[in-house]
């Protein structure tokens, strides 16, 4: 495993789980994959964009020699090599600390004896000899032969590698006396801060001096009473730097100054309340965490670069992300060429924004990522449908029969369209004009545009499974419909733009809590659309009515509504779709179905390992049964099955919603013996 420094050269990384990943170079907060440990402050690291893996530069070539143990298949005491484990496979307790190993982190095994450890505890391992320990009045040693003991500081049994005083034969847990019983800190050297176990005192404020953390959130903090000063465990064992020299951050060298204090960060343009850094000659003050940030960046906000600054100076701009207000006398980050393009600092960089990848030295390119060639005012080629020329019908004439759009799977109605002129491949205007490559509010990086082949996915936006033309990038998979979104995004349910802001929220259509949705920010609105519902045609066809449905967006009404398809009671106050002049009310789901952006009739091979399957009408008489629920399928359209490894052999098998499909062939001890065992 490689990974390329900010000069382009190439650093071995040895923590990677997959070896043919490379990574790149990055500077963040964020929790590692490696250790397990989050840092307060901004450190160096690299980063597998395709799995999301983040390591520290301390921890990328941790050594491979620990800490001395008896080995039980050899004779003598020795250094045992510890290699790197998954314990997705192992599921142990670490012989230092007790602590659980889990799979998200990595951790070192001795595979002759069977020990493990933390790769924290590795790095890290507690001291062999503690002179002055906090529990006792002796000097404590480390033994290194595993044994069964009552610790003397907790009373509770232990087993493994305890410190244990000889005078006394007493013994200890590493955790009960590895952490000194007071410390001197540069932060506080007026007093000495004394080790403080459980809940914090409750006129401390229950928060980190210097980080804000909650004191709760650890075993042990240091505190000292006299001047109600606290710092949890990190920051008290290992402090930050006194002075920050970094021409990233501030022209002059920066000093940390410990107090609680109101300010607003000058990098960041947010508000603080606690230990800056601080440069008296400028009047600059930043947060302790704003530090490391790159220059130059990619957002997927954007189709340009923005660059960091350190005074905006854009009076009344708003920021892309959060759509809040923005301090122009602070710094952030803009768009040189659309300069009214501005963004806070944190939210140009949160995770789900940016990959924070440096672009400073890197050129930026227009990318070409037009969809299709143009051969006259009518005619064109598409990079997906290249053997044949399209043409552009703008009749907005309704055809039942004419079919569905090959990239989103929905009927044309009286929409325009582009249509083969030599077979039945067809594209609404707007779904032959998403472009190539382009930037989604969903991801960090950059989707490409393809045809999906062979099965099936699922949209991660609103769920639902379809087979059309599909926006990847590495395994998040979006359907055109979701990927037309943009910002500011207008529906004709509420007079406010909605913007993606931050994930999770009540729809207010359907009353249902989803991850991703569209939100209004103006003040004490609240108005929430997901992506299901913010896409939902404005009108459809259905066979129950002979007029187009209209979508309608919920009533207070205190009467009774019933969906005249599936005959059970509907909720006025969300959304249905109605017919005004025959007065027929319907669910959505009910209209639409599970499956409607499967293209019909296209055989889904891989849909399910053994299952061939496809989307079909639900036109026949009698209607079928549901081969799980055993109900008749009301959707207009459902899934038919022809070949599948149950032992019922009896074809077709139609489904009626994605629920069920799941619920026979997820869930059952045949179909999870012969798909997954073998």
């Amino acid at each position: 495993m490689y990974a390329r420094n900010p000069d382009g050269e190439k650093t071995i990384i040895s923590l990677h789980r997959f070896a043919d990943h490379p990574m790149t170079h990055l500077k963040d907060w964020r929790r590692g994959d490696c250790c397990g440990i989050k840092f307060e402050t901004i450190t160096d690291g690299y980063y597998c964009a395709k799995c999301k893996f983040f390591t520290h530069k301390t921890c990328s070539n941790p050594p491979s020699k620990m800490f001395p143990h008896l080995c039980s298949n050899a004779r003598y005491r020795e250094y045992m090599y510890l290699s790197y484990i998954d314990t997705r496979k192992y599921i142990t307790k670490c012989d230092v600390c007790k602590g659980k190993m889990t799979g998200d982190i990595q951790n070192y095994k001795c595979y002759k004896c069977g020990l493990g450890v933390h790769l924290e505890c590795a790095k890290y391992p507690p001291p062999e000899i503690i002179d002055v320990p906090r529990d006792h009045d002796h000097q404590l040693k480390l033994e290194m032969v595993e044994s069964c003991f009552t610790c003397a500081a907790c009373g509770k049994d232990g087993d493994g590698y305890p410190y244990k005083c000889h005078e006394c034969d007493l013994t200890f847990h590493v955790n009960c006396e590895k952490y000194p019983a007071e410390v001197i800190h540069p932060f506080h050297p007026l007093h000495p801060l004394k080790l403080f176990k459980g809940e914090p005192p409750d006129y401390s404020g229950g928060t980190c001096r210097y980080c804000e953390e909650k004191l709760s959130n650890y075993k042990f903090f240091y505190h000292c009473s006299t001047c109600n000063f606290s710092l949890d465990q990190n920051c008290a064992l290992n402090p930050p730097p006194q002075y920050l020299d970094d021409p990233n951050t501030h022209d002059h060298k920066l000093t940390l100054l410990p107090r609680l204090v109101s300010f607003t960060c000058n990098i960041c343009g947010l508000s603080g309340d606690r230990s800056p850094y601080v440069c008296l000659q400028c009047n600059f003050m930043a947060h302790n965490t704003c530090q490391g940030f790159p220059w130059v960046i990619k957002t997927n906000r954007h189709d340009h670069c923005v660059s960091r600054t350190s005074l905006l100076g854009v009076v009344n701009s708003v920021c892309g992300v959060c759509r809040k207000k923005m301090d122009w006398s602070c710094g952030g980050y803009y768009c040189k060429r659309c300069p009214e393009s501005t963004y806070h600092t944190k939210c140009a960089t949160r995770y789900d924004v940016s990959d924070k990848r440096e672009m400073k030295n890197v050129p930026e390119k227009d990318e070409d990522v037009k969809p299709f060639k143009v051969i006259d005012e009518n005619t064109i080629k598409h990079f997906l449908h290249e053997e044949h020329n399209l043409r552009l019908d703008k009749s907005g004439i309704f055809i039942e029969e004419r079919g569905s759009c090959k990239a989103c799977a929905y009927p044309i109605n009286h929409d325009s369209f582009y249509n083969c002129m030599s077979c039945d491949f067809i594209l609404h205007e707007s779904c032959a004009k998403m472009p190539t490559r382009k930037p989604y509010v969903l991801g960090s990086g950059t989707f490409s545009l393809k045809q999906v082949e062979g099965s099936c996915s699922r949209c991660m936006a609103c769920g639902i499974y379809y087979n059309g033309f599909s926006y990847t990038q590495y395994e998040s998979n979006i359907d055109v419909r979701c990927a037309s979104i943009s910002e500011p995004f207008v529906h004709q349910s509420h007079p406010h733009p909605l913007f993606y802001t931050a994930p999770k929220g009540v729809c207010s259509a359907c009353n249902k809590e989803e991850y991703f949705v569209l939100k209004c920010v103006e003040d004490n609105c609240g108005y929430i659309l997901d992506f299901k519902c913010a896409l939902l045609p404005y009108e459809v066809k259905h066979k129950v009515d002979d007029h187009f449905l209209s979508l309608s967006y919920g009533e207070n009404a205190r009467g009774k509504y019933q969906c005249d398809i599936c005959e059970k009671e509907t909720d006025p106050k969300t959304w249905f779709y109605t017919c005004k002049d025959c007065k027929v009310n319907l669910h959505t789901d009910c209209v639409l179905g599970e499956f409607r952006a499967l293209e019909i009739g296209r055989e889904l091979t891989t849909f399910r390992h053994g299952v061939t399957s496809m989307a079909v009408h639900n036109n026949t008489m009698p209607q079928p049964l549901c081969n799980q629920c055993k109900s008749l399928c009301i959707f207009p359209i459902i899934l038919k099955v022809t070949q599948d490894r149950m032992p019922d052999k009896n074809y077709p098998k139609y489904y009626c919603s994605s629920k069920c499909f799941d619920l026979k062939y997820l869930w059952t001890t045949y179909y999870l013996r012969t798909v997954f065992i073998e």
